[in-house]
């Protein structure tokens, strides 16, 4: 069962998976299921989180759905430790923000033909934190849902353990 954390749809049934189902069974992309992200998430499910919202909102404003729901899917394609690279890193070297960024569209690169759309979503998910600024809408889009389900990824496991701990 495929779900987006705070969504009940399957999404497996719908017109979104029509988008991914080629790159989504990927072994780069189900290597994911194995690194937590986010604490209580693993980086598999924040990019099926940050690719479902980001083609809701851009299919509900008549932008590019599909290549944002591809995006989305590959936009923390990494498999490094970001904690640990921010502990070993030199200076000089890119911070996380922009290193992964590029990691994960070359990444992207070697299991889907990437567009320069997409390419823009994922190099700049990170914007106003990496440079240059998006070009797109889409980018903008997708920069501001992978906010959203970071913060949704924190907070709802603490709310949800909260909601069981209360007297009935």
């Amino acid at each position: 069962m495929l779900k987006a954390i705070c969504s009940a749809k399957e999404l497996t049934d719908n017109s979104y998976y029509d988008c991914v189902s080629d790159i989504i069974e990927s072994k780069q992309i189900q290597e994911l299921k194995s690194i937590t992200h986010h604490v209580s998430t693993t980086r598999f499910q924040h990019c099926i989180n940050v690719s479902y919202y980001s083609y809701v909102v851009c299919r509900k404003l008549s932008l590019n759905a599909r290549s944002a729901a591809r995006a989305g899917l590959m936009h923390d394609l990494f498999y490094y430790d970001r904690k640990e690279y921010n502990s070993t890193k030199s200076k000089g070297q890119a911070s996380h923000s922009r290193k992964h960024s590029l990691e994960a569209c070359a990444n992207a690169a070697k299991i889907t033909s990437v567009t320069r759309l997409e390419r823009d979503m994922i190099e700049k998910h990170m914007w106003p934190m990496t440079r240059p600024k998006p070009s797109y809408k889409e980018t903008y889009i997708i920069t501001i849902i992978d906010k959203y389900c970071a913060v949704l990824e924190f907070c709802v496991p603490r709310v949800q353990k909260i909601v069981r701990r209360r007297p009935q």
